[in-house]
């Protein structure tokens, strides 16, 4: 019975950026409430967040990625991802055919 509604468990816990597992729907629904302040509550990714972990509940084990991957984008909603310069180059259109060689 512990695989029913808010007490379904993600497949891999999620870490908040205070070190907090987040294991549970109810435990990231309770997490984003009392952390998110209450000028930020109407943001998209916040609502988005709430919405899809409340399917997850009521709907079942289908919506649990998207809710997972909801929850950690309003966590992280106010860090800029950053272009990485030194990042390894690709090999894409590197190769050369036996026959060009």
């Amino acid at each position: 019975m512990a695989d029913k509604g808010w007490q379904r468990a993600f497949d891999e816990p999620i870490m908040a950026p205070d070190g907090t597992q987040l294991r549970t729907l109810r435990e990231a629904v309770a997490y984003l409430a009392e952390t998110v302040p209450e000028a930020e509550r109407d943001m998209p990714a916040v609502t988005t967040a709430a919405e899809l972990l409340t399917y997850a509940a009521e709907r079942g084990i289908a919506w649990m990625f998207l809710a997972r991957m909801a929850t950690l984008k309003a966590l992280h909603r106010h860090e800029v991802r950053q272009f990485n310069p030194d990042a390894k180059e690709h090999h894409w259109g590197k190769r050369r055919l036996k026959r060009d060689q």
